[in-house]
């Protein structure tokens, strides 16, 4: 039961993906998974009011959480939904994994004015993964590391 991996998109643009597993392990292409999840986000929010939250899997899940960010104060036609997702295993609680992604979520837009977000290169925010990798603790450890390191 782990967090597999962890990211803030922008849009279609990855601000952030930090991968927990092995790169020949690779589940998605980051890419494809940006289009994906605003294209669901778009798609849920215009259907049916909503927000995108959980997507199942047969063995993962996805969680979601965003805030519309826009430029400037006057630009709330142009604003966009900044999301932080964490693909899971299945047999975790995504509303507390959701916590985990709200406070990340929080502390990022602490830390980066809305113009970086609308216009920097992802190499700006790059700095940015040692404070998810503090808030997701041993979250992002399989349960054999978890005891390793305890008896370690």
């Amino acid at each position: 039961m782990t967090v597999l991996e962890v990211g803030i998109n922008f849009g279609l643009k990855n601000l952030i993906e930090i991968k927990y597993y092995s790169p020949s392990d690779n589940i998605m292409d980051s890419k494809i998974r940006a289009k994906f999840l605003a294209g669901l986000e778009s798609f849920i929010s215009e259907v049916y009011a909503d927000k995108i939250n959980v997507i199942s899997f047969s063995d993962y899940q996805i969680v979601c959480y965003y805030k519309l960010v826009q430029d400037s104060h006057d630009d709330a036609q142009n604003a966009q939904p900044l999301l932080i997702y964490a693909i899971i295993e299945k047999g975790i609680d995504p509303a507390f994994i959701k916590k985990h992604l709200k406070e990340i979520l929080t502390l990022f837009l602490k830390n980066y004015d809305p113009k970086d977000i609308f216009s920097k290169d992802i190499k700006f925010f790059k700095e940015f993964k040692s404070n998810i990798n503090k808030i997701l603790g041993d979250l992002k450890l399989k349960v054999q590391d978890r005891i390793g390191s305890v008896f370690g």
